[in-house]
């Protein structure tokens, strides 16, 4: 899907840059032509404003997106999900991110996973950034409990798709 946006945009970097700042942060457009999240409007000059562009940018990309059969049903559509990573530890919960090798790969998710399995641990979120957008794609799992057990660490930075780990 990003390769045909970027060529939907390829004559217009700012507007770009736009469309790249909707997805990534899971903002939609209303039938008005407004950028939305989860059906709040967001004032364009607030978007502008966030990655350094006129506010006529933003409208100008969001007339567009609308006029483009395939974008508009994706962009009607986006719904944003709350992201625990920041307020983790204020939960008691902690927050697990691996870096993979080739994000492309098949079966990242299912290995992580695995491993908090066999370690009975309880995931509470779970996300991925999509290779196409993130410049570091990673996995993100956040787990029920405070303190990640050295072994947990251990099992998941032998996996063979495993470029880095934070914990």
């Amino acid at each position: 899907m990003w390769a045909d946006i970027s060529r939907e945009f390829a004559d217009s970097p700012s507007q770009g840059r736009v469309v790249r700042f909707l997805l990534e942060n899971g903002f939609g457009i209303n039938e008005e032509g407004r950028i939305v999240c989860n059906g709040i409007e967001i004032p364009a000059t607030h978007i502008g404003r966030a990655i350094e562009t006129d506010r006529r940018v933003v409208d100008a990309t969001a007339r567009r997106i609308l006029e483009n059969p395939e974008l508009r049903e994706v962009f009607l559509r986006m719904r944003a999900a709350p992201d625990l990573t920041r307020v983790a530890e204020a939960l008691g919960l902690s927050v697990i991110t691996l870096y993979p090798k080739d994000a492309h790969q098949k079966g990242i998710v299912g290995a992580a996973v695995e491993v908090l399995v066999e370690h009975n641990l309880s995931i509470r979120q779970i996300f991925v950034t999509d290779p196409y957008l993130a410049e570091e794609p990673r996995l993100v799992m956040i787990v029920d409990e405070p303190r990640i057990p050295a072994s947990v660490y251990e099992d998941m930075r032998a996996l063979p798709q495993v470029k880095r780990l934070v914990i």
